[in-house]
């Protein structure tokens, strides 16, 4: 039996009972997979449940405030992502009468909806012939054919999307396609892989030669940008902490946050803090402290934040 049967043999026994997986409904298919590129199956179980019952539809996601929206999607962080959801419930509602198109192509036409959303929806919601990619399937195809190119270089994503289409099981697409990503996320997994579980170890290439904790490669990344903020955070007359909605572009847009002052660089001393505190902190004129000498560290891809916090002394 060849590897694609072997799997989607593992996974009609092995599957997870998921919610999303109750149906092929592609508004509840779609959420699922926006969630998942956020967080582990298990806290994105508890946000899909939370959003299906405020929004138990693609058209009570379009009509829901944006601050409803990025309320239930706290926690999740890539607040963008939240925003492009509930632009993408408002085209399906208003465009396709509250119906999601059926091909890849037209789903990718949909804000927010990049090539391996739109696969997936495709594929399990519409058996669209089309393979997903995503960390689970590069690590399962890099594993088991011993593929060392990086997953993050131009050869790398074009080689394995590829590899992903011809194992592909044409006449069941949605089930292979989640039997891959199921394998990768339970069995084959990043560190301590099940491989004494494992269905196709006959005929995988990492496991003969011993390389499985080696696969799949990746060119090293960026390092990410340094960014110092001095927060701000003022107190009214009647003991209530003041909050600011940030304005402008960026991925924290629109949500609430202690004024602050950005910067590329340390070394921001203290009355040049001061002299900016009536420009940001409305009515508020008087010297301020320090409240932590060792700056809170926050970590992002893109971003190693440094944060100071400062109070009305």
């Amino acid at each position: 039996m060849d590897f694609s049967k072997q799997l989607l043999n593992w996974y009609h026994v092995h599957q997870r009972e998921l919610p999303w997986r109750q149906n092929k409904d592609p508004y509840r298919v779609w959420l699922s997979e926006v969630m998942l590129q956020q967080t582990r199956v298990a806290q994105a179980i508890d946000y899909f449940e939370s959003f299906t019952r405020a929004f138990p539809t693609v058209a009570d996601l379009a009509h829901a405030s944006e601050e409803a929206v990025l309320k239930l999607w706290q926690g999740l962080g890539y607040y963008s992502r939240a925003r492009n959801m509930h632009a993408t419930a408002k085209q399906v509602t208003d465009e396709f009468n509250g119906v999601f198109p059926q091909s890849t192509e037209e789903l990718m036409k949909l804000k927010g909806i990049g090539p391996y959303t739109a696969r997936a929806v495709s594929s399990i919601c519409f058996n669209a012939p089309v393979a997903v990619v995503d960390g689970n399937v590069y690590r399962v195809l890099a594993r088991y054919t011993g593929g060392d190119l990086p997953i993050n270089s131009t050869q790398g994503i074009r080689h394995f999307a590829e590899l992903a289409q011809r194992f592909l099981i044409q006449t069941d697409p949605g089930a292979y396609n989640q039997a891959i990503m199921e394998f990768g996320a339970t069995v084959c997994t990043p560190k301590n892989t099940l491989c004494a579980q494992c269905p196709v170890q006959t005929g995988c290439v990492a496991y003969a030669t011993g390389t499985v904790a080696e696969l799949p490669k990746k060119s090293p990344k960026k390092p990410p940008q340094p960014l110092w903020i001095h927060y701000l955070i003022p107190v009214d007359p009647m003991g209530n902490t003041l909050l600011t909605q940030r304005k402008g572009l960026g991925i924290w847009e629109g949500l609430y946050t202690f004024f602050a002052i950005e910067q590329q660089s340390a070394g921001m001393d203290q009355n040049r803090i001061e002299a900016e505190v009536p420009l940001i902190w409305p009515g508020q004129t008087g010297a301020i402290s320090l409240i932590n000498t060792e700056p809170v560290v926050h970590r992002l891809s893109h971003r190693l934040i440094r944060a100071h916090f400062w109070r009305e002394r």
